[in-house]
């Protein structure tokens, strides 16, 4: 992405946390390419018959997005953490209702080193993931947000550190703690 992009983001974000109207309409040409790249990312490791599409995922995002207030976006790193927090929120949701009609399967499928969770059990690993972050939240907030971004979000690390403020060897290492937490925190 140019710098020129990455100006005009950041400028159309201040415009949106000021309250223009036409800013999210504006905002959408610019990011819609890297959302629907962090979606695709996400899906390929979905089942062949998932009902959300990486588009539907797209779009229900920057719906959560648009219908939220009082958000004071400070640049493009921002933008797409919230973004792959609501990416988080909305598969937790369709695998939760799926995991309700389905009710199978209570071995949990998950490996850290690829960043993937088997195809088989993605319902019931989502919610066991997304359980493990939350007791994870408690403990070290940042490393939380570190696996959601990198998970959720497709970001590398160099982006989470620009998004965090922090040095890439940082976030290097605390992604290797969290992701050995995780993994000891799945195998129960």
């Amino acid at each position: 992405m140019s710098e020129e992009n990455t100006v005009e983001i950041t400028e159309i974000l201040k415009d949106w946390s000021a309250g223009s109207e036409n800013a999210k309409d504006r905002l959408l040409p610019f990011v819609y390419a890297e959302l629907k790249r962090q979606a695709r990312m996400i899906m390929s490791r979905e089942r062949s018959d998932h009902t959300l599409q990486p588009t539907a995922l797209v779009h229900e995002t920057f719906i959560r997005m648009a219908e939220r207030s009082g958000i004071d976006w400070q640049d493009r790193h921002h933008f797409y953490a919230i973004s792959s927090r609501l990416m988080r929120q909305i598969l937790i949701d369709h695998a939760r209702s799926h995991a309700a009609r389905k009710r199978g399967g209570d071995q949990i499928k998950f490996s850290l080193d690829d960043i993937q969770i088997s195809v088989d059990e993605r319902a019931a690993s989502l919610l066991a993931l997304d359980e493990a972050l939350k007791r994870l939240a408690e403990l070290d907030e940042r490393q939380a947000s570190i696996v959601e971004m990198r998970f959720f979000g497709g970001m590398t690390l160099d982006e989470i550190a620009g998004t965090l403020k922090t040095s890439q060897r940082t976030v290097s290492r605390e992604w290797e703690t969290a992701r050995l937490w995780l993994y000891r925190e799945l195998q129960h």
